[in-house]
């Protein structure tokens, strides 16, 4: 399967979290609970916005799929990750663990460059707000989500075909809950050179470019707020975009927060619980900052409850 004289390996163990063995109880119902919160969360925001006419917007159309990013996004490692916690069963296929990072790396990006196209959709709603019907039609919105997802999927592709080629030693240890790309590639004993490359261009171009269009957009949003200074338009600016800001300084933040953690200078430890941020906080938090900063998700969410009253009367 991969050519060479090392020795190839069949499955690698994952050590998961650098925790003693009597707290791994509490931890296993701290994240499971989590775990639960993050996909009921995110399952109800799509739910809201497929039911109720009035979140038939741009805006609620690229938040459903956010949800729907972030809920898969935390199913790719968690549930692998609590099943190891509960059965001390460290291992993972060598077919498993490339699955695994495949998913993580496609569910990644695709909220990458969804943030970056909520931000768009908020700079033409504040910047040219008589134009957005005409500029944010139907069409257009498949196609930035459509592209978000082929963009992805092409990321994750190319990064896994290239891991295929990878030789890996006798030493399959995993010092992590899940299967990092660059974990794996410390773990090869063959060049890496074009997978590193590719992890830094694909990076640049899922990662730095959202980031600068996110900056971009915010920019204009801010100069055009300065323009007309008033406490009106202020709060039309925070009611528009604050849950959206907040999302995108959590995300980005958690991302900062790994990419110090992995520094040579830090352990791998720091490397994991910057990685739980990333993987389990931030995608159960997303739901919470649309739902209680949003007035129309707070009203929808209140006649959902109100006819499931109705209806089990």
């Amino acid at each position: 399967m991969r050519p060479g004289n090392q020795s190839s390996v069949s499955e690698f163990l994952l050590l998961g979290l650098p925790v003693p063995p009597e707290q791994q109880g509490v931890l296993f119902a701290l994240f499971l609970g989590m775990y639960l919160t993050t996909v009921l969360g995110n399952l109800l925001i799509i739910l809201l916005v497929r039911l109720d006419s009035r979140l038939h917007t741009p805006m609620y159309f690229f938040l459903s799929h956010l949800a729907l990013s972030d809920v898969s996004f935390a199913s790719v490692t968690v549930p692998k990750m609590l099943m190891n916690m509960q059965t001390q069963n460290l291992a993972i296929s060598y077919p498993g663990c490339i699955t695994q990072m495949y998913f993580y790396i496609l569910f990644g990006c695709v909220d990458n460059l969804l943030l970056a196209v909520m931000a768009y959709d908020r700079y033409v709603a504040i910047c040219h707000p008589l134009h957005y019907t005409t500029v944010m039609r139907d069409g257009l919105c498949v196609s930035l989500v459509a592209g978000s997802w082929v963009l992805s999927c092409g990321s994750a592709l190319l990064h896994t075909l290239l891991l295929a080629q990878v030789s890996f030693c006798a030493d399959s240890v995993i010092p992590h809950f899940f299967c990092s790309l660059p974990v794996l590639l410390k773990l090869s004993c063959s060049d890496t050179s074009s997978n590193e490359l590719a992890l830094f261009t694909a990076g640049a171009a899922v990662v730095i470019l959202p980031l600068s269009g996110i900056l971009v957009s915010y920019g204009h949003i801010g100069a055009s707020i300065l323009q007309v200074p008033s406490t009106k338009g202020i709060c039309k600016a925070v009611s528009t975009c604050g849950s959206h800001l907040s999302v995108v300084l959590l995300f980005y933040g958690t991302i900062m927060g790994l990419y110090f953690a992995s520094s040579p200078s830090n352990s791998s430890g720091k490397d994991v619980i910057a990685s739980l941020m990333y993987t389990v906080v931030t995608p159960m938090l997303n739901p919470f900052i649309y739902s209680l900063r949003n007035r129309d998700m707070k009203l929808a969410l209140g006649i959902l409850f109100r006819n499931s009253i109705l209806f089990a009367k």
